[in-house]
Parts: structure tokens; C-alpha cells; sequence
């Protein structure tokens, strides 16, 4: 059985908050409890959250020694860890990152990092609470009626520690609330947006944003008119400044993606002070791969580490408020052999300039099912070229050994490239008959299934279509008097590729459904590209009938996507195939001996 560190409680306790060794040891202590917080509006100065929509959750927890114990919050980024139920009651773990924090007349130790040692253990000791306050010789209470005990020969160092702009002790992100006035915090600039422009009913205005991030979490802080000038030159992404006397206000969720549920208002009182000590906080990345892209939801946020494949032009688009923006649309590519297409905007579309094969780090991009499973990046986003972490020197190294002459998939219009990755659950498996059943796309949002079925027809009519052949475009290209013209990509090319767009009935032992696919469904049921069938069908005709039925009679795995569309007045549900697989018999062959051998066989 692990053994905890006792005694620590008592020190954290009271211990000198700028004990370096204190709040640098690793010690080992038993969770009592995890409860989640729910934020109270009790505070009669505090805004009101009506309207707003926190998703960020707060846990306390109740650590032990196994003789006495202590409150402590867990910061954010380490939320998975309850909600993944790696730790819960009694769980044994090494703190590895922890600070302090004077939060009104209390203390509180935030939990920046652990490593779990036993998941499930049972209580150790019999602790009990620590008896008497803490002596909080690094700050002086500002509460009304409140007296704090501090010795006498502490007092003029708090008397110090009160004048100027570095009065305030350093809190970190995560224990910003806007019951605090006397904070400030040390954080990175990971990202700065444009300037921007609004208009509402008391007049006209600008603003900026900007994230800051330390070592508990990041948190958003905005700018707006006159003080856009002083501060827009000043923060600068990348580099570390002491911040305080901002405005803490609830997030706006619905204009930020940053996983607080608070936000700095900066304004003419706020001081900001460029901070040049070598010990700051880094950007932290969540990676997801291009090939997860399907398990994503529509308008998700992820960060991704890619190689630039290629750089389209710059093109100036037209928004729904008639307004003219930038975009530049990147062809990516990674080590899972997909590639996706990332759409830049504004000013980070114009100056975009980085060359091919170089690799380059986005954080928060959003996923969108246009064309297929698109990118692209936010204005609260941020990208890194050539980044000097382990990911990209790893991406690097693949791309240069042979990684770059990999033949990628690509994300298609239906959703996903077909045969490739991941398999079919069986027991997901649905028949026809239970997907009309149960009315499958019929409500507002999609719906997805999985299902096994057999080819019954295939229509052979317009079953290609001349494409654009640049990078991530696809769209359709019509003959003219200088080659063949895409008017998206407004130019014009000698000739076209010819890509698949394939309608075909599939059934089971319940019934029958009209799927539909594209060019990866193609390719997977004819074993050829568009470009192969269409020389073939400029000299003969039967023989690309012949191959179209010889794809017919063959059953595959499909994941399906079921949305309602309109087509004159009516609205229908159209299936459209996400995936296709072929069977695999020994697979199949050794799930019905194992179903044989079960106890549902007997």
C-alpha cells in the first residue's frame, strides 16, 4: 500500500506561501472527496449570468495525510481526469505541480498536476480537520471587520508588498473570479486577434482580443476603443507580462472558445507590464490526428500539428452581413496518411508566406462537415510554424523519410475515405427495416448508423463528373474556349479529373435503401479512379457496364449519415455513406465461433 506524506497537510496549511520547497515537493496524499462546484451569483456587485453558458466545471477536493485534512480545487485542464473516473474517493496520488492562493479570508491550494499511484484504496488513517487559520503572512486581508494575525516582523514587508504595481501576490488563472480585487497574473500571450469593428444601437466602436495563459489554464481579455491603440502594439503573441486591475466578468461563451468561465475586460486602469524572466509558461497542445476527424462533432475545436502539402491564393469573399474578408485555403497533411483542407482568414490569410513541407502547429481550429471534414482556424486561434516541441520533430522526420510520397486520403463530401480506419462495432449493427423504423434523419440534426448490406444496383448514369484538379477543391469545371474553367478557383486548367459520384441500392433480409458516395466509394467499388473509367468509357461503352455490374451482388460494412433535405416542397431523408468496408471473412468467421461458444448458444 502506498504511504502518504505526513505532516504536509499542517505545512500547507500554514506554511510561507513563498516557500519554494514547500510548494515544489511531490508529496503523496489520498483524495477524501471530489465535488463538483457549481458557480453562485450570490455577491450583490457580481453580473448577472443570465443568458450565459458555462460548460467549464470546478472540482474541490478533500485531501489527506491520513492525520489531518485540507480543501484543495483542481484546475481545469484537469477535468478529464473525474470525467474519465480516473481518480474519485480515496484515490492515492502524487501531487507534482501544485500552488497556493489566498482566497478571501481562506486559503487554498491549487492542484496544477498529479500522477495517479491507486485509482481505488481503502481510507487511510483516521485524519482530522486542521484546527486554527492559516497565517497568511504574504497577504493582508481587505475584508471589513476581518483581523488578520500577523507577526510583527512580517508587517513591513506587507507594508512593501502594498506600494506600486507589484503590491499584489501572483495568482494563477484558474482562481480568477470577479470577487477579487487585489490579483494579478503572469501569463503568456498565446494569441492576439485583428482589430475588429461593430455597430450597435449606442454607436460605432473597435476592439481586440487577446488569450493569456499560465501554468493552471488561459483566459481570454479584451480591449475596446481607445484602449485599443495603447494595447494593441503592446501585448505581442508570445511574450510574458504581469497583468492586474482588469475586469473579471462572466465568459461569453457563445464569442469565445476558451475553456474559462471568466473573461478580463481590459480597460484604463488595468496595468500591464512586460514580465522577461526566463521561467514562463509554454503553449500547451491537445493534438487530435486528421484521420479522428470523423469522431469529431461539426464545429468542434481541436489543435492539429500538420505539413503544409500547399498553399492556395488568396481570395476575397463576400460575408452574409455584405461585408469583404480574406481566405486562403491549405492543403495539410500527417503521419495517419489523410489529408484535409484548413481555410485561413484576414490578415492571416494575406500574410501567410510559409513554404511548402514545413510543419505547422494550429490551435483552435474548428471542425466543419463542408466538403466533406474541413478545418478553420478561429480568430481566437493560433498557429506555430516550425515549432520546437517533440511532435514536430517527430512529424518532420516522418514526412522527410518517405512520409511525403505517402498517396493520401482525404476527408470526402460524404464524410469520411473509404476502407479506411477504425472497424464496425457488430453490435452497433442496424438492419434497414430498423433505420425506417426509427425515422432516422428525420429530426433537425443528423443521424448516423451503421448497417451490412448487400449491393443490389448501381445507377450508371452521371456517375462522373469533371472536377477542379487543384488540391481540396473537387468543385465541378466546365469546358470553355482556354481549357476547362473552375469558377472557384477562378482559373482556368488544360484538363480535368474525373471523380465518382455514385447512387446505388443496397438491401439485407428486411428490406431495401438507396445510398449515395463519392469519389472514395467509387474507388472502392471499382477498384479504379475516375480518371481510369473515364478513358475506358471514351472507348467502349459495354465494358464500364460490365464493371459497374460486376460491382453489384457484394455485401460491405457502410456507416451512414441520415439527414432530412427539401426537393420541391417535400422534404426526404437522404442516406449518404460515411464509410464503406468490405467484409472481413476470417473476422467474421471467428466472432460467430466465439458467439457459438457463448453463453447466449446455450
Amino acid at each position: 500500500m502506498s504511504t502518504l506524506t505526513e505532516g504536509i497537510c499542517q505545512r500547507l496549511n500554514s506554511g510561507d506561501k513563498d516557500d519554494e520547497s514547500l510548494w515544489s515537493s511531490k508529496p503523496t496524499l489520498q483524495f477524501l472527496s471530489i465535488k463538483k462546484v457549481v458557480p453562485q451569483q450570490n455577491n450583490p456587485g457580481a453580473p448577472s449570468s443570465s443568458g450565459t453558458n458555462i460548460t467549464t466545471d470546478r472540482h474541490r477536493i478533500i485531501i489527506s495525510d491520513g492525520l489531518h485534512f485540507l480543501q484543495a480545487m483542481l484546475a481545469t485542464q484537469l477535468n478529464y481526469l473525474v470525467e474519465e473516473d480516473r481518480i474519485g474517493k480515496n484515490t492515492i496520488a502524487v501531487i507534482e505541480n501544485m500552488s497556493c492562493q489566498h482566497i478571501l479570508d481562506k486559503r487554498l491550494v491549487i492542484i496544477l498536476g498529479l500522477r495517479v499511484l491507486q485509482r481505488d484504496s481503502p481510507k487511510i488513517g483516521n485524519p482530522a480537520p486542521l484546527t486554527g487559520p492559516p497565517q497568511k503572512t504574504d497577504a493582508v486581508s481587505s475584508t471589513p471587520g476581518t483581523t488578520a494575525s500577523v507577526p510583527s516582523s512580517a508587517a513591513p514587508q506587507t507594508q512593501n508588498r502594498q506600494a506600486g504595481s507589484r503590491a499584489n501576490p501572483i495568482y494563477p488563472i484558474v482562481a480568477l473570479t470577479p470577487y477579487q480585487n487585489n490579483w494579478r497574473i503572469k501569463a503568456r500571450v498565446v494569441q492576439k486577434s485583428d482589430i475588429r469593428h461593430y455597430s450597435n444601437q449606442r454607436g460605432e466602436g473597435r476592439f481586440f482580443s487577446v488569450t493569456f495563459m499560465d501554468d493552471s489554464g488561459e483566459i481570454k481579455g479584451t480591449a475596446w476603443n481607445a484602449l485599443v491603440d495603447d494595447l494593441y502594439e503592446k501585448l505581442q503573441e508570445n511574450r510574458v507580462y504581469f497583468v492586474s486591475k482588469a475586469r473579471v466578468n462572466l465568459a461569453k461563451k457563445k464569442f469565445s472558445t476558451v475553456a474559462n468561465d471568466y473573461e478580463l475586460s481590459l480597460d484604463r486602469g488595468t496595468e500591464i507590464e512586460e514580465c522577461h524572466d526566463a521561467d514562463v509558461p509554454v503553449i500547451r497542445y491537445n493534438f487530435v490526428t486528421l484521420s479522428s476527424l470523423q469522431d469529431l462533432q461539426n464545429e468542434a475545436i481541436c489543435d492539429v500539428i500538420v505539413v503544409l502539402k500547399d498553399a492556395g491564393d488568396v481570395a476575397e469573399i463576400t460575408t452574409r452581413n455584405n461585408k469583404t474578408t480574406q481566405k486562403r485555403d491549405l492543403d495539410v497533411v500527417d503521419s495517419t496518411g489523410f489529408s484535409t483542407r484548413l481555410t485561413l482568414w484576414g490578415k492571416q490569410a494575406e500574410q501567410f508566406n510559409t513554404p511548402p513541407e514545413s510543419v505547422i502547429a494550429f490551435k483552435g481550429v474548428r471542425v466543419s462537415e463542408f466538403g466533406g471534414r474541413s478545418l478553420s482556424l478561429l480568430s481566437s486561434g493560433s498557429m506555430v510554424i516550425s515549432p520546437d516541441i517533440p511532435e514536430a520533430h517527430t512529424l518532420k522526420g516522418w514526412y522527410m523519410d518517405g512520409g511525403g510520397q505517402t498517396s493520401f486520403k482525404s476527408h470526402t463530401q460524404g464524410g469520411f475515405s473509404s476502407g479506411a480506419g477504425g472497424t464496425v462495432n457488430r453490435n452497433e449493427l442496424r438492419t434497414i427495416n430498423d433505420v425506417k423504423e426509427a425515422q432516422l434523419g428525420m429530426s433537425d440534426k443528423p443521424d448516423f448508423f451503421s448497417m451490412r448490406a448487400t449491393i443490389m444496383h448501381i445507377k450508371n448514369d452521371n456517375i462522373l463528373y469533371p472536377a477542379c484538379p487543384s488540391s481540396q477543391c473537387n468543385k465541378k469545371v466546365t469546358e470553355s474556349h482556354d481549357g476547362w474553367r473552375c469558377e472557384k478557383c477562378d482559373r482556368s486548367y488544360e484538363k480535368p479529373e474525373y471523380r465518382y459520384i455514385v447512387s446505388m441500392a443496397v438491401g439485407d433480409h428486411t428490406g431495401q435503401i438507396w445510398l449515395s458516395g463519392f469519389n472514395d466509394v467509387g474507388v472502392m467499388l471499382f477498384g479504379m479512379t475516375g480518371d481510369e473509367l473515364r478513358s475506358i468509357q471514351e472507348v467502349d461503352d459495354a465494358k464500364v457496364n460490365h464493371i459497374i455490374q460486376n460491382a453489384t451482388c457484394n455485401m460491405y460494412n457502410f456507416t451512414c449519415r441520415a439527414a432530412q433535405q427539401s426537393f420541391n416542397d417535400q422534404n426526404r431523408v437522404r442516406y449518404g455513406i460515411l464509410r464503406i468496408q468490405p467484409l472481413d471473412y476470417l473476422a467474421e468467421s471467428r466472432a460467430l465461433v466465439e458467439l457459438l461458444h457463448s453463453a447466449w448458444a446455450q
